[in-house]
């Protein structure tokens, strides 16, 4: 069985990442599988990924047949791949706001713990990291942050939003198996979820506190976003605590 795959979405991406580095990535790091979106991009990202995937034996991509957003292009990597040949699934953005190097750190950690099945990458800025943010969206993090910890989750949990996870297989295929209520905010759903079949779920989630994380701007996050973000929790708390 293979050890580690990593899926990344894009849409109309081309012309905003940097192709060379991921062509180091994809050499550097041969022995793990990666598996490219495209959510349904007008743009040049479709032809970029089918050029990875004939250039790298561990690269591989699926194309979403309309635009339906981050969390389900994950999902359709669940649904459309064989996943279960992995011992564990991860995913990060295709900023690479998130490098590479951090999710082997989570990868690291995981496949040498004895009860962690959920590793997510915290951003938080200490003395002698590289945590790069604005200041808007740091706070604005804050509080959307405590008030998931203190009233949606019930635990003590400082960065849900990180898009840097790793979770065992067989649990990961459980957390994605139905489509998301929200568009956004599916990391909360997933651990939601976790909760529900497993009410010990907090004793086998960490958090790590990534050593990098650079804002890299562009994203597809918008400001009317954040401001349907109360409503969204709403959404999800309900929906999943009458359950």
């Amino acid at each position: 069985m293979a050890e580690l795959l990593l899926i990344i979405p894009f849409y109309n991406e081309s012309f905003r990442i940097s192709k060379q580095d991921y062509i180091v990535m994809f050499e550097k790091y041969s022995e793990i599988d990666f598996l490219l979106v495209d959510d349904a991009s007008t743009d040049n990202t479709l032809q970029m990924l089918e050029q990875f995937s004939r250039t790298f034996s561990n690269v591989f991509f699926l194309q979403n047949s309309k635009n339906s957003g981050k969390a389900e292009s994950i999902r359709q990597g669940f649904l459309q791949f064989n996943v279960a040949q992995y011992q564990y699934i991860g995913y990060f953005d295709a900023d690479l706001a998130t490098p590479i190097e951090e999710m082997i750190k989570l990868f690291h950690f995981i496949s040498k713990s004895e009860h962690f099945l959920f590793v997510m990458g915290s951003r938080i800025k200490l003395i002698g990291n590289n945590v790069q943010r604005s200041l808007v969206r740091h706070y604005f993090g804050r509080i959307f942050a405590t008030v998931i910890s203190q009233f949606i989750l019930k635990t003590p949990i400082y960065d849900t939003q990180c898009g840097a996870k790793i979770i065992a297989t067989d649990l990961a295929i459980e957390l994605f198996k139905n489509p998301f209520k929200t568009k956004w905010l599916f990391d909360v759903e997933l651990l939601l979820r976790f909760k529900k079949i497993d009410t010990d779920y907090y004793k086998k989630v960490a958090e790590i506190p990534l050593d990098t994380w650079i804002e890299k701007g562009n994203s597809k996050i918008r400001f009317k976003d954040m401001i349907g973000f109360p409503l969204q929790l709403l959404q999800i708390y309900f929906h999943y605590d009458k359950k």
